[in-house]
Formats: structure tokens, sequence, C-alpha cells
């Protein structure tokens, strides 16, 4: 374990690179009207995915970086899901054919906190609207401590193939650190129900950097997963933001490990994990071999998108809800975070797109060239240059920080080819960040490199 380079870069402050541009350089400049035309403007042929952002839950997690709010009541949940109709249709009007679509995910705060009925309409609603592929992938996130009998069996007549089960850490002083109780029992209750609703996949996420977490909490809580068997898991380090999001301020930052401990933490989950046969994806996934991802890593095709890792290769990605981002090949746009002006917007028949931004042809150059090292951590960035019609050594005169990574082990540069270390892939993201035009002042919206 290389505690030298976690000392040195672990504390940056860097995007996740879901995107490129990332969500902070988003403007005002693009609006509604820019994401009615790009809609219209979609070529026949083109594939797409869905994404809906529920944004409420029943408690809110300390940790949580989402979007939400606690709705102890139906209500307001209702009219947002009426709103998110309304959303649905007004989208698809716009688009010139119905669009053929593999991927959809529900996202939150909760999606489960929809009524259960509710869901299941709703998802033939997309059937009528869309193209949805027979064998489509529809994932959605689930709070294991809310999923009722009732809700799970709902989500395998819906056709819901992957579900991913929040755990976090089991260790109960974790737990009570980040307004967040959740036992064994229940995550087992919560798995038992989606396999005998017939749910195909279970996803486990889990994180570290948490306040109070030790190495050994860490690995008890991933070893009490495997008996779930996940055929993915998702290892993310935890973002402390207390600027943006106020709920955080309840987490004392002298109770947060630094980067080394981080790493420590990032790669005793990696060993257990590794041990019990999941393949390394990336900086942050684990999946078994047979797992669609775990195949498409194999094959050099893993995509990153704003749920992470995937398998999504989709030309267009939808976003439905308040602050949900969508991408499509003219650009990124994302809608109001504000659920009344999302609302309004909506009831006046508009999109409630608020900020997004126009990619330039050197932006595809490289968002390619950050998602390659994302995925498989090296790049011929002479190859993915001569594509975009530019030449790599105008990229490489400007990539700043590449000197002191390379001096550092921490990239190896061969003509054209980047290439990162196995003890030094923890920091993909400050290598990605050498390639990244438009990183400025920003970083207190990033979590840390480790």
């Amino acid at each position: 374990m290389r505690t030298d380079l976690a000392a040195r870069y672990g504390d940056e402050r860097l995007p996740r690179y879901t995107s490129y541009p990332t969500a902070p350089h988003f403007s005002a400049a693009i609006g509604y009207r820019d994401y009615a035309e790009w809609l219209e403007e979609l070529e026949e042929g083109l594939t797409g995915s869905l994404y809906f952002h529920v944004p409420f839950c029943r408690a809110m997690c300390w940790y949580c970086g989402c979007n939400t709010t606690v709705a102890r009541r139906d209500g307001p949940v209702l009219d947002f899901l009426y709103q998110l109709r309304g959303e649905v249709a007004l989208i698809a009007d716009r688009l010139p054919r119905r669009l053929a679509v593999q991927h959809v995910h529900f996202g939150g705060g909760t999606p489960t906190i929809l009524p259960a009925d509710e869901f299941k309409w709703f998802v033939d609603l997309l059937r009528t609207r869309f193209d949805l592929a027979d064998k489509a992938e529809i994932a959605i996130e689930i709070d294991p401590r809310s999923l009722s009998k009732e809700m799970a069996g709902v989500l395998g007549a819906a056709g819901v193939t992957r579900a991913s089960l929040g755990v976090q850490c089991f260790d109960p002083a974790v737990q009570a650190a980040i307004n967040r109780r959740q036992s064994v029992a229940q995550t087992v209750i919560a798995a038992d129900r989606l396999w005998a609703a017939g749910v195909t996949a279970l996803n486990v996420d889990l994180l570290y950097g948490l306040p109070q977490q030790t190495v050994a909490a860490c690995v008890e809580t991933v070893r009490a997963c495997l008996p779930l068997q996940p055929s993915r898991f998702s290892v993310f380090g935890y973002a402390h933001v207390p600027g943006f999001k106020k709920h955080q301020q309840k987490i004392r930052s002298a109770d947060l490990p630094d980067g080394p401990v981080r790493h420590a933490q990032a790669e005793a989950i990696a060993a257990v994990l590794q041990e019990a046969g999941y393949r390394r994806i990336g900086m942050d996934h684990f999946a078994l071999p047979a797992d669609p991802m775990a195949r498409a890593h194999e094959a050099g095709l893993l995509r990153r998108n704003f749920q992470g890792y995937t398998t999504d290769d989709a030309d267009a990605l939808l976003g439905f809800g308040p602050s949900a981002i969508g991408r499509l090949p003219q650009g990124y746009v994302q809608n109001d975070p504000v659920r009344g002006r999302y609302a309004r917007r909506i009831g006046a028949g508009l999109p409630a797109t608020a900020r997004g931004i126009r990619i330039s042809r050197e932006d595809r150059c490289r968002a390619v060239v950050i998602e390659r090292l994302m995925c498989d951590f090296e790049v011929d960035l002479g190859q993915v240059c001569r594509a975009h019609g530019t030449r790599a050594d105008t990229l490489l005169r400007a990539a700043d920080r590449l000197p002191a990574l390379q001096a550092d082990g921490v990239v190896r540069l061969q003509g054209d080819r980047i290439s990162i270390p196995p003890e030094a892939r923890f920091l993909v993201r400050n290598v990605a960040a050498a390639f990244d035009s438009h990183l400025a002042a920003a970083a207190g919206r990033h979590s840390r490199a480790v």
C-alpha cells in the first residue's frame, strides 16, 4: 500500500468524473429552450436510457449528499408523482420518434417511497411512451429498512431486474454518528424479499471514510454482506461537504479519518471482496465474473455516467425529477433542484431545465480520455486525439499536473500511451484531473481523491 502517495495526494478535492465537463461547470446559459431543441434534433437510430430522481426519504441520513428531503406524509410524494408523469409526457412528446431504451434507473432519495400500485402503473406508462427493450435493465435503489413485502412483489411484477441495497456500514458507533441505524437482519429480509419477487440481481452499496469508522468495521460489514449473494458491490468514499449539505454539519470533522486511513479502509474492503471472487472494476466497483459489468470491463467496454460505472452505452440519457441530469449528443442539461420551481415548470408545459453546458469538440476528446482512464487505468492518447481531429502533444503540453504525477510514479507515459500502475490506481481521479481543462476554484464542491 502506497501510504506516501495517499498522504501526498489523497486529501485533494476532485470530481468523481461521472461526466465531463463536470456538473459545477454547468450554467444557466443553457435552458429549457436548448433542451427542447436538442430533443427534437435526436437522429433516428439513437438509443437512450432513463433516470428518475425521487427526492424523498422517510428520515435524513447525515452523510447524504443527494438532493432529498424528509416526507413523513404521502401527500407530497403523490403530488411529485403526478408531476413526474407530466414530465414524462412532456419530454416524450418532444422526441421525433419513440426512443429505444435498454436501461432505466430509479434513484433518490428513496425511490421505494412511491406507493406500490403507483410504481407499477408508472413503469407501465414508460412502456407506452418509450420503446423499452424486452430485456431492458430496470434498476432501483433500495433502503432495506423500509422495503415492504408488498413493494418487493410489485418491483418484481413491474420487471425490475436489479436492486441496489444501501448498507454503508453495520458498525453501531458509525450508524449513530451518521443517523442511520440498520441491522444485518433488516438487510437480509430485504434481500430475501427481492429474490422471492423475481429480481434477478442485487448490488450492495458501502461507504468508507465515515465518522468513527475503522478498518475492522469496514471488513466486518463487507463480510456480513457476502451471504446476500450480490453480483456487484459499490464502495464509495464519503464526501464531506458541509458547506453545501447543511445536515452534514452534524458530523464532526474531527471524527473523520484522513487520506491514508481512508485508503487503508478501501483496500481492506477490496481485499475481502477479491478473496471472495469479485473482480475489481475501476476505482470503486466490484463484480462477480459472470456479471455484465465484469464482462464489459474485460472487453474494454465499461462506461461511466452519473450512477458511476455502468454497462449502459446509450447515445442519450434523459433525466427526470428535480436536479436530474441528462446527457444528449449536444451537451448536458440539469433540472431545477427546487421542487416548487420544478413543479411550476412542468405545470406550465415546459422542461424543468435550469442549467447545462454545450459540449465542444475539445470537450468530447477530453471526455473520452478521462473516461478511459477512469474505466481502464490507461488510454492511447494518440488514437483518441486522431479520432477527434486533434493532437496528443497539444493535450500533454496543457496537462500541468502530469509531470509531478509521473515523477512520483502515479502515471507512466510511453509515447502517447498513458497508464497508471496498479499500486497507484486509487489516485486515478488525480490523473484524470490533469486532462480537465475546466477544473477551477470549485474544490469545496468535490470529495477527497481517496
